[in-house]
Formats: structure tokens, C-alpha cells, sequence
């Protein structure tokens, strides 16, 4: 075996080990064992400093969810650094890894940072009122919503079902604060 291609298997065997670890919570990776197991050849400083510099990019890489064109960019740039940089092999194990995991890191990531419910589907009708306590309430339109919420501490568990009815006054006011809360998102991602 070709000595890139060794360098590619072993780098590859730790991001998979970091992932496991730091992202897909797999317990018992340590870092003693991916040094023993991977690179008993490296001293204990050598060790740290490709380590820390795996864990770094591939924070970097998974915090934004990087496509190919951008990680193929991201690797282009670290492999000029002059100091602190990668290999070309480490890129290359680097991508063929990010290929294999990024959407289950993906997944887990989003998983994380998701608080208390998170919404599964919405569906939605127009019904017209043809009775009502007031003559003025007859024929005018409702919007039936149904929401379905996943329980994030239960997944195990059905969604949960909220329905509820808005006149033509209140849907107004909850698109208004939807679109208030698109301009916030688009304002903090620029």
C-alpha cells in the first residue's frame, strides 16, 4: 500500500472515530485508543496536533453544512497554508469521509440543536361559517389548521395534534409575524 494511501485510511479511520464520538455519540472512543489503534507510529505532540487539527475542520465543515464545491474549496485553502496546513492526502480522506457522513452528522447537528417540539406538518382548510350566534358571522370564512409536533424528548411517540381556527384578523397577524421572523432569520444569516 502506497504511502498516501495508508496516510488516507488512517485519517479517515479518525475522522470517523471523531465523529462517532463527538457527534453520533459513540461511547468509548478515546483518544488513547485512536492514537494506539491508528497512529502509534506519531509521538504523543504529533498526535495532538493532527487531532486537534481533524476536530477543527471538521467542526468547520459540519457547522455549515458545507456542499462539495464549498468543501473542496475549504481543503484547497488549507492545503496552501504554509504552517498549520493539510496534506494533500488528508484532503482526500478528508472529502471521501465528508461523501460517507455528512448528512447523518447533518442530521445529528440539527437533531441537537432543536429545543422542545419541532413541527412535523401543517394542513389547512377554508371553511365558511353557515351558522352562528350573530346574523353577521353567517358566510364568513375560517381557516381550519391542523399542526403536527414531534415530541423531541419522545421520539417513540406520536406526533401530537393541535388544532385550532383563525378568522381572516388573526391569520393576518400570524403572517405578519411569520415574515417578521423570515427578515430576522435573513438578517442574521448575511
Amino acid at each position: 500500500m502506497a504511502e498516501d494511501e495508508k496516510t488516507i485510511s488512517k485519517v479517515s479511520s479518525l475522522l470517523n472515530g471523531i465523529a462517532k464520538r463527538d457527534y453520533l455519540g459513540v461511547e468509548g472512543i478515546t483518544d488513547e485508543l485512536m492514537k494506539e489503534e491508528l497512529f502509534s507510529d506519531l509521538s504523543e505532540d504529533e498526535f495532538a496536533n493532527l487531532l486537534t487539527k481533524c476536530k477543527s475542520l471538521l467542526k468547520n465543515v459540519a457547522s455549515i453544512d458545507m456542499d462539495f464545491n464549498q468543501l473542496e474549496a475549504f481543503l484547497t485553502s488549507q492545503m496552501k497554508k504554509k504552517e498549520g496546513g493539510i496534506s494533500e492526502a488528508q484532503a482526500t480522506a478528508f472529502t471521501k469521509f465528508w461523501k460517507s457522513n455528512r448528512s447523518k452528522i447533518h442530521d445529528k447537528v440539527v437533531y441537537q440543536s432543536v429545543f422542545g417540539n419541532s413541527l412535523k406538518d401543517v394542513s389547512w382548510r377554508i371553511d365558511i361559517k353557515s351558522q352562528a350566534k350573530h346574523i353577521d358571522q353567517i358566510n364568513t370564512p375560517t381557516a381550519i389548521v391542523e399542526l403536527q409536533l414531534n415530541n423531541r424528548s419522545r421520539p417513540d411517540q406520536d406526533a401530537e395534534h393541535l388544532r385550532f381556527e383563525m378568522d381572516e384578523t388573526q391569520l393576518s397577524q400570524v403572517i405578519g409575524n411569520l415574515e417578521e421572523i423570515e427578515k430576522q432569520i435573513v438578517a442574521h444569516c448575511q
